[in-house]
């Protein structure tokens, strides 16, 4: 009896000791998640490009452009034009006026003798003194294939005229009779400084006609004025 209670006894032991005994711990590692690569911005539209200029942090190396790109810059290339007060004038009854153009305040045509000869008077303003008397009577010149003049010709070459407060500069030039024959060509020119600005009367056409209508040119140039 006594054997019986004392293998119940260790039995009943070992149960509780087996139930007291702590659990073993199994640790695991875990990879480490990578985070999401950072939302790139889309990319943006160059603003300059076609234009020849290199984009920021670019090597300002020039770049090979198309044949075609210079004149195609050149004619999309907007040219400043007077801003200031305008001016006024009062144009002979045979001057055909045209309307005037984004680069042209206005224009003339004055008819030939013969069909289809005729003048033309553009009358053009720029901010400035676009480089002054001497290179723009020489800028006409080079138009005529004419060389140019020094500053010691320049006072001979231009004739000084007055319309009201205005003082005006004339110049007349002619032109190298073309190689093919026909009429050389005739310029006359007024250059007139007003605020802040240089205004150009240009008369251009073959010789004959232009000379024809040199005495209404010079009553037009009287009639400027600033616009009221």
């Amino acid at each position: 009896m006594q054997s019986r209670r004392y293998i119940l006894l260790s039995f009943t032991a070992l149960l509780l000791a087996s139930g007291c005994r702590d659990d073993k711990i199994t640790t695991y590692r875990v990879p480490k998640e990578s985070p999401p690569p950072a939302a790139t911005a889309p990319a943006q539209a160059d603003p300059h490009a076609g234009l020849g200029i290199p984009p920021v942090g670019a090597s300002s190396a020039p770049v090979a452009t198309p044949a075609s790109t210079p004149a195609d810059m050149m004619a999309s290339t907007p040219v400043p034009t007077a801003t200031g007060g305008d001016l006024t004038w009062t144009a002979p009854a045979g001057w055909q006026s045209r309307p005037p153009s984004a680069m042209r305040k206005a224009t003339f045509i004055i008819p030939g003798a013969t069909a289809g000869e005729q003048a033309e008077l553009a009358v053009t303003a720029f901010p400035g003194n676009v480089g002054g008397n001497l290179a723009n009577l020489n800028r006409w010149r080079q138009q005529l294939q004419l060389a140019p003049i020094s500053t010691a010709e320049l006072e001979s070459a231009l004739v000084h005229v007055h319309a009201g407060d205005l003082h005006i500069d004339v110049a007349e030039l002619l032109g190298p009779a073309p190689s093919a024959g026909g009429s050389p060509q005739r310029v006359l020119g007024a250059i007139v400084p007003f605020n802040g600005a240089t205004w150009f009367f240009k008369l251009t056409g073959p010789d004959a006609l232009v000379a024809r209508e040199k005495a209404a040119f010079m009553a037009f140039v009287q009639t400027i004025r600033p616009a009221s």
